[in-house]
């Protein structure tokens, strides 16, 4: 299988036309369901899909924390789900994901504030195009895509762990199928920076976190998806070429969240096994036939214990 292969394979499967042929097949009354009393946490819900997946639960009834980087554009996001929802209990949180410290404090103190949290979404995410450093000198991409949802998750887990069928769904990328774990270079200090592979590495890693926690946890649903190609933001600034070739081909953000919906709403959902990986309501494999992209149970271990050292010694005391 040349990367070429793997490429298109890829593209085939994951822009609007498989979404459209796919969901002839999806089972309606899955998403009739009211979510009245139950809360969604879900991180970047300003924009693309983030922002579609709040709006279809915002009509179902459920309560929407929004966790948002940009104040303005958060508050613009909430008026606009609350109009057309008719939804008033969406509460917008702000908090950089590439900022460590803060990722912890938010954590915590959302625990201490509220009682319980019935689905977690990690949905944000960012692709750089040059290598910068946070404050705290992590890599932005590992900061915010995998450090971020590794904190989220390690400190949300008791508060889920009280609350009726939770769940916690991360949003992936097809990227990640030509990646497989790497826990040596893990802030991409050697060699040439490639923001995309950086991203798709990141991803690779929230599948192996995905089964892992899943291990560990079983009393919550962990799931973990790949949206398809969507038309939003991070792909037209991070993958210009890309985003104005497939423009006419990329989903929509509706469709980009048909699945996180389904994750976080349906009862068909949790008939699948914890820890896997989705695409259109489908559980599919996390790796690309003959594929050289498993890691061995010793890697994914050795992966979990480095993100854990790493996230503790950031966790305010």
């Amino acid at each position: 299988w040349s990367l070429q292969k793997q490429n298109l394979l890829i593209k085939r499967v994951c822009h609007r036309g498989a979404y459209l042929s796919a969901s002839k097949n999806f089972v309606e009354k899955d998403l009739e369901t009211s979510v009245v009393g139950r809360s969604f946490l879900i991180t970047g819900a300003n924009s693309g899909i983030g922002k579609a997946t709040a709006m279809a639960i915002a009509k179902k009834g459920g309560t929407i924390h929004m966790v948002c980087r940009n104040k303005d554009k958060a508050e613009e996001a909430r008026a606009e789900i609350v109009k057309e929802s008719g939804n008033k209990e969406i509460y917008v949180h702000i908090l950089d994901l590439s900022e460590t410290k803060k990722v912890w404090e938010f954590a915590e103190s959302f625990k201490k504030k509220y009682k319980t949290l019935n689905v977690l979404i990690n949905n944000a995410g960012c692709m750089m195009t040059m290598r910068e450093v946070n404050g705290e000198g992590l890599e932005k991409s590992f900061a915010s895509n995998s450090l971020a949802v590794y904190i989220l998750i390690k400190s949300l887990i008791p508060l889920l762990e009280k609350s009726t069928d939770p769940r916690v769904i991360t949003v992936s990328s097809g990227g990640m199928l030509v990646q497989k774990l790497r826990t040596g270079n893990l802030q991409s200090q050697r060699g040439r920076y490639d923001g995309t592979m950086v991203y798709a590495q990141n991803k690779r890693q929230q599948v192996v976190m995905t089964e892992q926690f899943a291990k560990a946890h079983p009393n919550i649903h962990f799931s973990v998806m790949h949206p398809g190609w969507v038309d939003t933001p991070t792909i037209a600034n991070a993958m210009p070429d890309f985003h104005s070739s497939m423009k006419e081909r990329l989903r929509t953000p509706e469709q980009g969240a048909d699945t996180v919906v389904w994750l976080a709403v349906s009862e068909a959902a949790v008939k699948n096994p914890s820890g896997r990986f989705f695409q259109d309501r489908q559980m599919v494999s996390a790796h690309l036939p003959l594929a050289w992209t498993h890691s061995s149970q010793l890697e994914d271990q050795k992966f979990m214990s480095v993100m854990e050292d790493l996230a503790k010694s950031f966790q305010p005391h």
